[in-house]
């Protein structure tokens, strides 16, 4: 009879407890596709975050290919945005609309990105909306555009890129997580290091540490030192690390990183 009754008591405990470790957490949505989920970046950053003893609670929406536009339709995401409760949530759009032509962009990017950023401060009012700046393909956009070439070569859909995404965070006042501009740097300065994964486009689990290590920054809001290397040699993880906190913070204004 005991028994029963303590396995009856620890049934009604659990939802507690969970609960509890939950609201003790950053309650971090994930809206994105490949670029986000690839190697699983979003534990890579909470993982960084654990070594800082600061504790996300990450919920995923990611699906391949997807655009901002696509994760509107999707009623499970309206719903979790609706019922609050977050602290930060990551929009990232596909990885090569933003770098269109600017009147495309502007029809196609930039009002579902207002339109989720309401969503979010109507159930939300406190949370803070940080666009994910992604990179340019290794050698330009991997399906040429004949009539619009600075999408053609890296240089130029990077910047049209980081472009759209500045926008995209001014007409909000969101915040910017700067991957694109850190990954630049990164491909300048260390062109031995792949970013890159085989077909070019996609991260490779150092290109996604570089991510998680910009986009851990833009949270964090100072300099840390993680011992989290995701098995990249020390030297490697350090230089990965420093070039994604000067990326950030050396560039706050530029972000509209307010605190």
């Amino acid at each position: 009879m005991i028994k029963i009754v303590l396995r009856f008591l620890l049934l009604l405990l659990l939802p507690v407890c969970a609960q509890a470790r939950d609201t003790d957490s950053l309650r971090v949505l994930w809206v994105g596709n490949s670029y986000t989920y690839y190697n699983d970046m979003p534990d890579a950053v909470r993982q960084i975050a654990a070594t800082q003893k600061v504790k996300l609670s990450c919920t995923r929406f990611l699906k391949g290919g997807e655009r901002l536009s696509g994760h509107l339709k999707n009623k499970k995401l309206l719903a979790a945005i609706a019922a609050g409760g977050w602290d930060y949530v990551i929009l990232q759009e596909q990885s090569s609309a933003p770098a269109m032509p600017t009147r495309q962009v502007a029809r196609e990017v930039y009002p579902c990105a207002r339109t989720l950023d309401s969503l979010v401060h109507a159930a939300s009012p406190d949370a803070r909306v940080v666009f994910y700046m992604t990179w340019g393909h290794k050698n330009g956009n991997r399906r040429p555009v004949p009539e619009y070439p600075p999408i053609n070569n890296y240089e130029e859909m990077q910047e049209r890129l980081k472009t759209s995404y500045l926008e995209m965070t001014y007409e909000n006042d969101a915040w910017c997580a700067p991957v694109g501009m850190a990954w630049r740097r990164v491909r300048a300065e260390r062109p031995d290091y792949v970013l890159y994964a085989q077909d070019c486009f996609h991260p490779s689990p150092l290109g996604s540490y570089l991510a998680a290590n910009v986009i851990f920054t833009t949270l964090y809001g100072k300099p840390y030192q993680t011992g989290f290397t995701m098995g990249f040699p020390a030297e490697q993880a350090e230089y990965i690390q420093r070039v994604a906190q000067q990326t950030v913070l050396e560039n706050t204004t530029l972000l509209n990183i307010k605190r």
